[in-house]
């Protein structure tokens, strides 16, 4: 499609598009009265202040003040242009609209433009080595490779799954070719340099290419694997660069996020191979990290999609010590945490292969192990309790998990088990809790004092003066109708606002009007690039106006603001008169001194 999208398409599109829907694809949303509300995901917040009108089709955040209509969310989310947003609502409503789509344009808020040609670059290598691995003979034995051990072509094609050639710098000469600039590529990971010649060869050779994704589906770093027995090891990660950060990525997640909100539930893994796995198993909302422990920012984004996680690692010893950490740090943050328990320290890849899809869904993912039973099952590990010390220490770990966690019930049922395993007596553990309970209670009161001799800041919303106000409920006013902004532009002052950032959104308000003859606040929004000025807009949008008395709203919103602009002046010339007298420009000092008179003047007569 050429030049504009009709305004009759973007409407036809709004209009059929249901904006709950479209955000429950990226985050989760709960039902509270007429609105929705979930954790806003352009902020860190613990307590959702993200609302969605299913009634107006709009969003707000009362914590950032982020909002909009589904087509603004799409663009700020995936930080895409407007017609890429507006092309991604058709398609979910059946209208194709042939843009093409700008695959840079999607990170350039995320990404400098250097960063932008890596991931360029990483999509080229990924489409070429998908090729290789499907199209060629030298990829034959690749894919025989992922055949047997259970990938499906469709697996293979919906991943990208390649195959990189043996020989040194068939890569790199191909980057080179294209245009790429190789010292770039060698510091996102692609290729390397050598230290002795300078010259460049490939970091992946002779293995099964997995790329790994960012949570907008662009590739950022690739996963090798040998197929072959040898001294190399059996991976090899890309390292990390400007554009891959470890810490940060979940695999799998621009896939799974979909179904990870419809179920309600992520399952969360240790390597890409399991996901992988638990994909060709019919297992969907699964996601893992990239060779590193659960992080802050990987439960962020976790926060932002489901409350539930059934954790599913390894079952070795290190899978369980590292699912033991994860589900303390993710109960931490009030998620609902469960624990899936595998057998005979087999990873679910392993498992899958040697029991079935069946197997893995009906006896491990639906029979997870609740947190505190997993976590008695920890604690149970290599102990002997033909032991005093390793029942002494057992009951200890129990019991200081169940202190401020559990419920009267869940604590009933747990001090039977420990009585029951341990054969010491329920009263007796009962008596241990309660002390437990009590050393607890004091320390959390010694920490409470300490943090009461410190400073105490609590983050507020910003009191708006009366400027503020006037501001935005004049903008509200503009929105709802073009005929004030037209008055206002033929009036003794066609720029009433003070704030620069105000004075912006009227400056678009007024090309908007020139374009459009009539008001539409919400197709005003998806004009505006800039997400600060967007948000501006949607605040005075959400303000409640009185029809009944608008001119007169308008009327006192104008003089105050024509007040702040003289007090501002006046400030100014105070500032100058002083600075006039510091230099014995008395002349100078006594002209401005008049000036002020004359404004103080017309301020009294506002």
């Amino acid at each position: 499609m050429n030049g504009k999208i009709p305004e009759e398409m973007i409407e036809q599109i709004r209009s059929q598009v249901d904006i709950v829907d479209v955000i429950s694809d990226y985050m989760q949303l709960t039902k509270r009265g007429r609105n929705w509300f979930g954790l806003c995901p352009f902020h860190g917040e613990n307590t959702p202040s993200f609302s969605v009108s299913q009634d107006k089709q709009i969003f707000h955040c009362f914590g950032c003040s982020a909002g909009g209509n589904a087509i603004t969310f799409v663009m700020d989310i995936e930080n895409i242009p407007f017609p890429n947003a507006v092309a991604k609502l058709g398609e979910r409503v059946g209208i194709h609209l042939d843009i093409q789509y700008d695959s840079m344009n999607k990170d350039s808020q995320t990404y400098s433009k250097k960063e932008e040609k890596m991931i360029e670059a990483h999509e080229f290598a990924a489409q070429f080595y998908h090729h290789l691995l499907m199209n060629t003979e030298d990829g034959e034995k690749a894919l025989n490779y992922l055949l047997k051990r259970g990938f499906t072509k469709e697996l293979i094609e919906t991943n990208g799954i390649g195959w990189s050639m043996p020989s040194w710098d068939t890569l790199s000469v191909l980057l080179k070719r294209n245009g790429y600039d190789l010292e770039e590529m060698a510091e996102c990971g692609l290729i390397i340099q050598k230290e002795s010649d300078h010259t460049y060869f490939d970091r992946f050779r002779n293995r099964v290419m997995f790329p790994i994704r960012d949570e907008n589906g662009k590739v950022i770093a690739f996963s090798g694997r040998i197929i072959d027995s040898s001294d190399d090891a059996k991976y090899l990660n890309s390292p990390e660069s400007p554009i891959f950060h470890k810490s940060q990525v979940l695999f799998n997640l621009d896939k799974a996020r979909t179904y990870i909100r419809k179920k309600r539930q992520t399952i969360l893994m240790e390597g890409f191979m399991d996901v992988l796995a638990a994909n060709q198993a019919g297992v969907y909302n699964a996601v893992a990290t990239m060779g590193t422990s659960l992080t802050g920012q990987h439960i962020t984004k976790l926060k932002r999609l489901s409350e539930q996680i059934i954790i599913c690692y390894d079952g070795d010893n290190a899978g369980w010590d590292a699912a033991k950490r994860a589900a303390e740090m993710l109960y931490t943050e009030n998620f609902k945490v469960e624990v899936a328990v595998l057998p005979q320290e087999l990873d679910p890849d392993e498992y899958i292969r040697k029991f079935g899809s069946e197997s893995f869904a009906k006896q491990i993912l639906e029979k997870p192990h609740a947190y505190i039973s997993f976590m008695m099952m920890h604690a149970r590990r290599n102990k002997n309790f033909q032991f005093e010390n390793d029942v002494l220490q057992y009951i200890q770990e129990v019991l200081e998990q169940l202190v401020g966690r559990s419920s009267p019930i869940e604590r009933d049922l747990y001090i039977k088990q420990l009585s029951s395993e341990t054969n010491i007596s329920e009263e007796a553990i009962k008596a241990q809790f309660r002390k437990f309970t009590a050393d607890n209670e004091k320390n959390f009161k010694r920490a409470e004092q300490r943090n009461q001799t410190k400073p105490f800041e609590i983050q507020q919303k910003k009191t708006l003066s009366a400027t503020d106000r006037a501001e935005r409920l004049l903008l509200s006013h503009m929105l709802s109708n073009y005929e004030v902004v037209d008055k206002i532009l033929k009036s003794e002052d066609p720029q009433p606002f003070a704030k620069d950032d105000y004075a912006a959104v009227f400056v678009r308000l007024i090309g908007f009007y020139e374009e459009h003859s009539s008001a539409d606040y919400q197709r005003f929004l998806e004009i505006i690039e800039d997400p600060a000025l967007r948000k501006i807009a949607m605040e005075a949008a959400l303000v409640e106006r009185d029809p009944e008395h608008a001119e007169a709203e308008i009327a006192d919103c104008l003089k105050q603001l024509k007040k702040h602009k003289i007090e501002m002046q006046i400030k100014k010339l105070l500032h100058e008169s002083q600075e006039a007298e510091k230099l014995h420009e008395h002349r100078r000092a006594l002209e401005i001194a008049m000036q002020i008179i004359q404004l103080k003047k017309s301020l009294s007569a506002i």
